[in-house]
């Protein structure tokens, strides 16, 4: 604040102003200055400002009550700016500078023009002509679309009063988004913007005889967009030229408009029609526009249909679809809900909660051992609490469904992941994240756990998203500093990887991966732009997607190819030392690569596999090698299973690692213990690892979910041969439709915890996604 006057008192001992109603220039940049920090009383005072430049502070928005009435030229690039609404009040700004602000959209732009009457000038780009295109030209195809939903579809209350007229100015405005579709889907946020205003404007024309004094309104088409926002991309080559980065709310800006894209997708989409049809039912997706949007519709689950004859995994495995349905087909007691978003009891526990022993002192040293006598190793200590957490259904999400439909439930999901803590905000980065992203279909969703709300939903018609990773780069903005912003990256049956920016709303790049299906993503947590993707066309590719520039460009870099027997389903990498070795899960068996980068080969084989005790089974088609669980519970201890072996392993990586003699190609695992599993024989379950809780949990082909609660204390009490039991079993929340039954269970593909353990995310095969909270959280 003082600052601030200081420049203000020393622009009014200038010659050109003697009174602060004088000053007709003012420079407050690069001041760190906040919104709250402006002077709002003060800067009133300059009723004859015409220019002021506000670049390279943190301003989130124009503080309310600033009246700058001869205001021309306003400079407000490289800020935190979030909304543009506060510029309002500034109606005679002839020039306006937003760049370089991280949050602002394409839609904002649009809002901008609209509502600076004056505005000729933005970012340093004349935009007169695409300014009367926002303001006059789709004004009254707007407005009569409005008028003609209201005279179809609505009437005013009798009697007229206030609460009455609120009532159906909701519904009025709810209808009026989901009814009314103009323009690209990249302006949606900006359409609904200006459906809102031109239908309470109607609605007050028809109450009160000022028939709509200011209904001015737009939505631009396709061919008047920014030309920034119209930059194409190349979809399959080594880089990209993405649009600005001005995208926050509602699209994947280039989808639908990208005519290289539908050649090149419709050429490659055969090739692999869909890789895990042949062991899972799959439905051809239906064709919709591409969306990037905060949809809160068809997202929770009041209540569930479960339709007659909808397919089951029972034909995952077409060898064993009659074993699979005779599982299946026990009767089990469901208990009726009203809402699983507000559970009113806790599910049955399947099993008691283990009482473990009194901790040991020491750790035990053991010899090398052979996979069919596991023993205990030196391990690294645990450190997690000792007393097990407990979990509450919260919320069932039903927001992958094919066109938005509440029927469906054959869209399976594969894959979901936290959000990496949050990027910087007023200088504050949460520790945890309740950010979630899942995918399955052709959708891709992030979901805030607590509300249950869809923040953002990313669709794709003909995909189908089989993995997805985050991580948080660095993004260069002007004057050469940089900002970290948390990415997603998606892939599936096209074997394109989508860069997504959920944070604004923005699709920028994608790039081809593979000629065949993506079955796997990981991203380094050590180098955050090396990305590793797993392919049906087995091999595992690293590719180097680099930093992004302010308009996000990016370079990509191929700088591995790992040769797989057969398809890689998981991929992990070393927490200790992520740079060094690469474990993949596949189909016929659990495989180790050399990642080092120092060494010249860029074509790599595996350099030994992993063997189980499961493996001596006999089973004519290896259907035990396929390892389809794998995660890390700490540094050394690795959880896997394979579909069919009704357990799931803890096993010592460095331990196994020191047994290998690096003449032979296999080395048995150094098991630590083995947890007691479902006898299902359906494939893809994975399982998820919470570390800082000492958390494994797999899902089953029943809806369950089996929790075991990892302990020093436990591993060390463990004996050769027998297996330990869940710490406990979580029963399938039973969701229910209104008159209509509960849902049986459904297999659960995929697990996703946070770091803290405050959310568990269930994935399943028929398009539900189940949020469990902790309780006493």
């Amino acid at each position: 604040m003082e600052k601030i006057t200081e420049k203000i008192l020393l622009q009014k001992s200038s010659p050109k102003a003697n009174k602060l109603d004088q000053i007709k220039t003012l420079n407050l940049s690069r001041m760190g200055l906040k919104s709250e920090d402006l002077p709002v009383p003060l800067l009133s005072q300059l009723c004859s400002l015409e220019e002021l430049d506000l670049s390279g502070n943190m301003l989130q928005e124009i503080p309310k009550g600033l009246c700058l009435p001869c205001l021309k030229t306003l400079n407000c690039s490289n800020n935190e700016m979030e909304d543009v609404t506060s510029l309002k009040a500034l109606r005679n700004i002839e020039e306006l500078r937003l760049e370089d602000n991280l949050y602002l959209t394409v839609n904002d732009e649009h809002k901008v023009i609209f509502l600076l009457p004056r505005l000729r000038m933005l970012n340093g780009k004349d935009i007169s002509s695409t300014a009367h295109h926002i303001r006059h030209g789709s004004t009254e195809i707007l407005r009569k679309r409005v008028i003609g939903l209201w005279e179809r579809s609505f009437s005013l209350p009798d009697p007229v009063t206030a609460q009455s007229l609120a009532a159906v100015e909701k519904s009025f405005v709810n209808a009026a988004y989901s009814q009314i579709k103009y323009g690209p889907s990249s302006l949606s946020d900006y359409t609904k913007f200006r459906l809102e205003m031109i239908a309470k404007e109607y609605l007050k024309s028809l109450t009160c005889s000022e028939e709509g004094s200011e209904v001015q309104d737009v939505t631009p088409t396709k061919e008047k967009e920014t030309p920034t926002e119209r930059k194409t991309r190349d979809l399959g080559g080594k880089s990209i030229t993405s649009p600005q980065k001005r995208t926050r709310n509602n699209t994947e800006v280039s989808a639908e408009a990208s005519p290289r894209k539908s050649s090149r997708l419709a050429s490659a989409a055969p090739v692999e029609a869909s890789p895990r049809k042949s062991t899972r039912v799959l439905s051809a997706p239906q064709k919709t526009d591409p969306i990037l949007s905060s949809p809160r519709k068809h997202a929770r689950m009041t209540s569930i249909d479960t339709p007659e004859g909808s397919p089951r995994k029972s034909s995952r495995l077409e060898s064993i679809s009659q074993k699979v349905v005779s599982k299946t087909e026990s009767p089990r007691k469901v208990s009726k809900k009203p809402d699983i978003s507000t559970p009113t009891s806790r599910p049955a526990k399947r099993e008691s909660p283990m009482k473990p022993a009194k901790d040991q002192t020491t750790a035990q040293q053991s010899k090398q051992t052979t996979a069919n006598t596991p023993r205990k190793t030196s391990r690294v200590k645990l450190h997690v609490p000792q007393e097990p957490v407990s979990l509450q259904p919260f919320h069932v999400l039903q927001c992958h469904s094919r066109q938005d439909s509440p029927d469906d439930f054959s869209t399976q999901l594969w894959a979901c992941a936290f959000e990496p803590p949050q990027e910087c905000s007023g200088g504050d980065i949460r520790d945890g994240s309740r950010t979630v992203a899942t995918c399955g279909g052709e959708t891709l969703c992030v979901i805030d756990c607590e509300s249950g709300h869809v923040l953002k939903k990313y669709k794709v018609p003909g995909e189908e998203f089989f993995s997805l990773a985050w991580s948080t780069v660095l993004m260069t903005r002007t004057g050469g500093s940089t900002r970290p912003c948390n990415i997603l990256a998606a892939g599936g049956k096209r074997g394109l990887v989508k860069l997504i920016h959920p944070r604004v709303n923005l699709a920028f790049g994608e790039f081809r991966a593979s000629r065949r299906a993506i079955s796997s993503m990981r991203f380094s947590p050590r180098n955050a732009s090396f990305l590793f993707t797993g392919t049906y066309e087995n091999k595992i590719f690293l590719w180097d997607i680099g930093g992004l520039d302010r308009d996000y460009n990016f370079k990509i870099s191929k700088l591995l190819v790992l040769e797989t027997c057969s398809t890689p389903l998981h991929v992990s990498l070393l927490p200790a030392s992520p740079d060094t070795h690469l474990l993949s899960a596949c189909d016929d068996g659990l495989y180790v690569f050399d990642i080092q980068l120092s060494k010249n080969t860029q074509k790599r084989n595996e350099e030994m596999e992993v063997v189980f005790p499961i493996y001596k089974k006999n089973d004519k088609k290896n259907t035990y090698r396929t390892i389809d669980g794998l995660s890390f519970l700490s540094d050394d201890i690795v959880a896997s299973k394979s579909h069919m072996q009704g357990s799931i392993y803890l096993w010592s990586w460095r331990a196994t690692r020191a047994s290998w003699n690096g003449r032979k190609k296999e080395v048995a695992a150094v098991v630590l213990a083995e947890l007691q599993w479902s006898s299902t024989e359906i494939p893809y379950l994975s399982l998820g690892t919470c570390p800082g809780y000492g958390y494994v949990v797999c899902g089953d082909d029943q809806g369950r979910l089996w929790m075991y609660h990892i302990t020093d204390t436990m591993m060390e009490n463990f004996k050769s041969g027998k297996t330990i039991s869940a710490t406990e079993v979580l029963e399938w929340p039973s969701p229910v439709r209104a008159g209509m039954g509960a849902l049986k269970g459904p297999s659960i593909n995929s697990i996703a915890m946070d770091p803290d353990l405050h959310y568990l995310v269930a994935l399943t095969d028929k398009n539900m996604a189940v949020v469990w909270k902790r309780e006493n959280h």
